[in-house]
């Protein structure tokens, strides 16, 4: 058996009371801590008021060409009957048009620029690691939360535990386009392809959880390219049943940034390399677009039928929306990611049971970002402040109220940006337009035909309409004073303030074995204990609130606070267990620690890893430095340097952070049991201390 190296952290300071794993690992804490975050919280009743279920459809490339949309030539039943028993947003716009861009801004209720995911490579949690999102913002307040079919689009996101209750059920999708032709009618039945089974597969989950309260996330993947669907789902069209793009070419006047190739659609075996489309080909297209839009039509179809067969749909709220629009020609596009109204404007649709207004259209400009608080509303869980969207609630009250002034998307990170208003579109290019500048009037030119940024006479409109992009998506939002929302508090707010923070933190370490605290709400879990869990429960919601006038809670503590997060973050790591409140709770004290700035520049004992050769040296910086640490043996011998480089003032305590030894000495070799010692170099500042390696 091969020795391990453990290097001994008794000197730490931090640790005012002495800690072992048993402490922390009872039988009852370890039955508790394993479960999910939301099976250590108070129960909400399955039968509440408005507790509803949801069922929330998201479909992929859908653009409105459905028949409740007023397309007359659509066969679309389904999407129709959720329509007809809730409201249709006519004017609901895409915040960026790109699948994975679009789906973080869905899931988050935060617009590109926060979650700062502008392409279909980015990892959200890499980018906003603490957001919560739509599914864990439900999972949360006690819903079982699940996933069918393609709802993220990163394999990270679909199946992160942080927001579903179990794993999700997907599966991969690939055609090689060199090999395969843009469109099929195959003949097949429609469990033999992915729309099929992913209905199938919802179906069956309905069964399972009909007796909870659930939030069923389900991803269609039709209509995207390529269009493979079951002949007799082409069999339902002709090519005559379709016209041309009435704007085949792109807008007179436009700038030379919009002129782009055709996307991926160009590879596909049917498709030239160059040149122009036929007719024949776009008309092709069009309906194998449509064939496509029905089989996944009918998919919807079946799962609204079981949420009918377990009487689940007068307790479900539906909604039903696509990611972003999709070109079908128009301006010589095909697919998304482009800044016109093809790409950018989605099919919304949503339902409440016993909703006032059934069967109606609005054309209120929403947004997707609206989906999360709307959700959230419709379900009476307390908005989150930080969200970017709001609630459609009273549109859906009343349809033809006034609603937000303009709608806001875009292409990238600045690379472009884009204002829908009732009337207008206006898009600039490049930081204040300096690539190009973009102006629609649909009144007079539906089908964007031409730019009209650069006329003379619209000099006054451009400036408004600019002064109108710049100020936000804030300045756009109606006014709902009006509607006065109900008081209410989160669980893990002990203070009541409106804000989960620190403060919140200190009151529940505060009654650290207290048997019977003074308040109530300490006992987050409702345990009879006020412990370490019930400190991470509140780390793991930090940020959170209802309040939307509450301030926000701003990641960072000050350096006489250290102390107490690093002892909590030491009783959380020893009573890990890899479940969901520890991974969440330790990533925000882990977090916290590294924003704190101290007062003054300490060199801290080193801690081990005890399944490894390895040890971590944790520091403080006061002021900015170049940092280098030199280890030596007892006898003065040097054995290993570590040049760290530039760093900036904070604290380097946790493994993320701290430097990092592995064991060896500069020739490589795993170093002896003994006494050795390390000096930390920061400028002026030059400290050591001593470690003990023992194998």
């Amino acid at each position: 058996m091969s020795k391990m190296l453990t290097v001994q952290a008794s000197e730490h300071p931090s640790l005012k009371r002495p800690f072992t794993r048993r402490d922390f690992l009872s039988t009852s804490l370890k039955a508790g801590a394993a479960a999910f975050t939301t099976g250590l919280l108070p129960k909400l009743s399955a039968h509440a008021q408005n507790q509803y279920n949801v069922l929330f459809i998201l479909v992929d490339d859908l653009r409105p060409m459905l028949g409740c949309y007023g397309q007359s030539e659509m066969r679309t039943p389904n999407i129709d009957r959720i329509a007809e028993q809730g409201t249709l947003f006519n004017r609901a716009y895409c915040q960026i048009p790109l699948c994975n861009a679009s789906r973080a801004s869905i899931l988050t209720g935060l617009r590109p620029e926060t979650t700062r995911v502008f392409s279909n490579t980015t990892i959200l949690r890499e980018r906003l690691p603490n957001a919560v999102t739509l599914p864990q913002r439900f999972k949360t307040f006690g819903y079982h939360t699940q996933s069918v079919g393609k709802i993220a689009h990163k394999p990270e996101m679909q199946d992160e535990a942080y927001s579903w209750s179990v794993p999700s059920w997907t599966e991969p999708f690939y055609v090689n386009p060199l090999e395969n032709p843009s469109w099929q009618a195959l003949d097949v039945a429609d469990d033999e392809l992915r729309d099929g089974r992913t209905a199938k597969s919802a179906v069956g989950a309905l069964e399972k959880i009909r007796d909870t309260r659930f939030f069923l996330a389900v991803g269609f993947h039709k209509p995207h390219l390529p269009f493979y669907a079951p002949k007799k789902y082409y069999d339902l069209y002709k090519d005559e049943n379709f016209r041309l793009p009435s704007s085949p070419a792109l807008p007179g006047g436009a700038p030379a940034i919009v002129n782009g190739k055709l996307e991926w659609i160009r590879e596909f075996q049917d498709i030239p390399d160059e040149g122009t489309l036929t007719d024949e080909k776009i008309l092709q297209l069009i309906r194998a677009y449509a064939a496509s839009t029905s089989y996944m039509d009918a998919q919807v179809g079946r799962v609204l039928n079981q949420l009918n067969t377990l009487k689940l749909t007068e307790k479900t709220v539906i909604v039903l929306a696509g990611d972003h629009g999709f070109h079908l020609g128009e301006h010589g596009k095909w697919r998304k990611n482009t800044l016109f109204e093809a790409s950018l404007r989605s099919p919304l649709i949503v339902s409440i049971p016993g909703q006032t207004h059934v069967g109606v259209k609005t054309d209120a400009l929403v947004e997707l970002v609206d989906i999360y608080p709307t959700l959230c509303d419709a379900c009476q869980l307390p908005i989150p402040s930080q969200l970017e969207g709001i609630s459609m609630i009273p549109v859906i009250e009343q349809p033809t109220r006034s609603w937000k002034t303009a709608a806001f998307s875009q292409k990238g990170h600045r690379t472009g940006n884009t204002m829908r208003t009732k009337q207008y579109r206006y898009t600039e290019w490049g930081r204040n337009g300096s690539f190009g500048v973009e102006l629609y009037d649909y009144d007079t030119d539906p089908d964007e035909t031409i730019n009209i940024a650069n006329l003379p006479e619209n000099v006054e409109l451009v400036a408004n309409l600019s002064e109108q992009l710049h100020a936000g998506w804030q300045a756009a939002l109606p006014d709902v004073s009006e509607r006065i929302s109900v008081p209410q508090t989160l669980p893990w707010d002990i203070n009541n303030d409106g804000i989960v923070d620190i403060a919140d933190m200190i009151l529940v370490s505060n009654s650290f074995g207290v048997e019977s605290p003074e308040h109530p709400k300490l006992d987050v879990n409702k345990d009879g204990n006020v412990d370490i869990i019930d400190l991470l429960l509140v780390a793991a919601h930090f940020g959170e609130s209802c309040d939307p006038i509450a301030p926000s809670a701003r990641p960072n503590i000050r350096p006489e606070q250290l102390d107490a997060v690093e002892n909590w973050l030491t009783e959380a790591r020893l009573a890990d267990d890899d479940s969901d409140v520890f991974r969440q709770g330790i990533a925000t004290l882990e977090q916290l620690i590294g924003t704190a700035v101290p007062t003054e520049t300490v060199l801290l004992p080193n801690y081990p890893n005890p399944f490894n050769p390895e040890t971590w040296i944790p520091y403080d910086l006061a002021k900015d430095a170049n940092v280098h640490l030199h280890i030596y043996s007892a006898k003065g011998e040097s054995v290993q340097e570590l040049s760290l480089g530039f760093q900036k003032a904070g604290t380097y305590r946790t493994r993320a952070r701290a430097a990092y030894w592995d064991g060896r000495n500069a020739m490589g070799e795993r170093v002896a049991s003994g006494i050795y010692f390390y000096t930390l170099q920061a400028g002026h500042f030059k400290s050591t201390r001593r470690m003990v390696i023992i194998k």
